[in-house]
């Protein structure tokens, strides 16, 4: 299914905005024509002319009757399964790509190991369309890319990302160019705030702050369903928060900030000695947390001293969070999420210690697949937000 548009087609007409309406009610299961009139606000004699014209686009589908006292009710479900949404994502030392269908089912998924930084940017982009060709089975509906760093959302920009060094980075048109699809069609986002989209999508909790452990640290917060994002969409950048006023000097000039203390490679350091394997990056940021997390369960105690006050200094920098934003949960996202087990009681402690520390604080469930999936979200909701971008399904 190809989609044309663009991202600044301005507001929707009302026909287009009734078919958004009744595409996304059917996200929770079939329904009967009287129960998509009720929950969309349309009327009744609408609704079969909706169905239509979505079926006619391929999106929906009869789904039976569900039987019942009195004449049965015709049910209609979502058709998605050819409509294929592309999240790509960008990290320091990997490339990924995922399918997913309309209903957020996974169809294919595809991570390699590379050295983007080394690689560059334009390179970078090959590599990146090449992996997305792997997993496609045909034309996106939308694509949507996971980035760690700085990101105008608006324009499809990333602003600044220090781990890729790279900086103004157009990969919309980059990305567009190489898979043949209009550049309206793919958005791009801050790894943290997709993490914190896809833990909202999952049910984690309606006001969530995701914390996001890699080669740096970043935040994303969702509200409603919406990530806030701030004036210039720079909003969950936590990492300067102050941790240690007698710890190292970071990058941004201050001591003590809490990028010196979460980011992976400083608490390997604290972990282990100059040369131990812990240190070698082969396998990777999954392979060397496994390692860490085998250490600590085999009696290490220099690596659980190193994890525990990662955990103490992560609980500082989210009492600040907390006490601003008032989430009702905290996700430790990324290479925190597998250290779980030893992270979340240091940081409730931390938390429970200040007025309004009364968030949960959970590890990730999606793991550091967390950003991807949000990203899938979001590639998919371009068609939900507008189903006339689907081309009618000639049979």
């Amino acid at each position: 299914m190809a989609v044309t548009g663009s991202r600044h087609a301005g507001s929707a007409s009302p026909r287009t905005a009734n078919l958004a309406a009744v595409l996304r009610a059917l996200r929770t299961g079939p329904l009967s024509r009287t129960q998509l009139a009720a929950r969309c606000g349309i009327a009744k004699s609408a609704v079969p002319g909706l169905l239509t014209e979505l079926a006619e686009r391929g999106l929906v589908r009869p789904a039976g009757v569900r039987p019942g006292h009195g004449r049965p009710s015709r049910l209609v479900e979502l058709h998605g399964e050819d409509a294929y949404a592309l999240a790509l994502g960008v990290e320091a030392d990997r490339l990924s790509a995922l399918v997913t269908d309309l209903s957020g089912r996974v169809l294919a998924e595809r991570t390699e190991a590379v050295d983007v930084a080394a690689l560059g940017l334009p390179a970078g982009m090959d590599e990146l369309a090449r992996l997305a060709r792997l997993v496609l089975p045909g034309p996106p509906v939308g694509v949507a890319v996971s980035v760690p760093g700085l990101v105008d959302s608006a324009a499809a920009v990333l602003r600044f990302a220090p781990a890729l060094r790279w900086r103004d980075a157009e990969i919309a048109g980059l990305l567009a160019a190489r898979l043949g699809v209009p550049a309206a069609a793919v958005a791009v986002d801050n790894d943290a705030n997709l993490g914190a989209l896809a833990e909202a999508v999952a049910g984690t909790g309606s006001e969530v702050f995701y914390l996001g452990g890699g080669t740096a640290v970043g935040g994303g917060f969702v509200s409603g369903g919406t990530i806030l994002r701030g004036a210039r969409g720079f909003a969950g950048e936590v990492g300067h928060i102050a941790v240690d006023p007698s710890g190292e000097r970071c990058s941004c000039g201050r001591t003590g900030c809490l990028a010196t203390k979460a980011n992976l490679a400083a608490v390997l350091r604290a972990a282990a000695a100059p040369g131990d394997p812990l240190h070698d990056p082969a396998p990777g940021v999954e392979g060397r947390v496994a390692l860490l997390e085998d250490r600590i369960r085999r009696g290490d105690q220099r690596a659980a001293t190193a994890v525990h006050e990662l955990g103490v200094a992560l609980g500082i920098a989210l009492s600040t969070v907390v006490d601003v934003l008032d989430p009702d949960v905290v996700v430790l996202g990324g290479y925190f999420a597998g250290l779980g087990e030893w992270l979340v009681e240091p940081v409730r402690v931390e938390l429970a210690a200040r007025p309004l520390g009364q968030a949960r604080v959970v590890a990730s469930g999606l793991g550091p697949r967390a950003p991807l999936r949000g990203a899938a979200h979001v590639a998919a909701e371009r068609l939900f937000a507008n189903p006339t971008l689907a081309e009618e399904v000639t049979v």
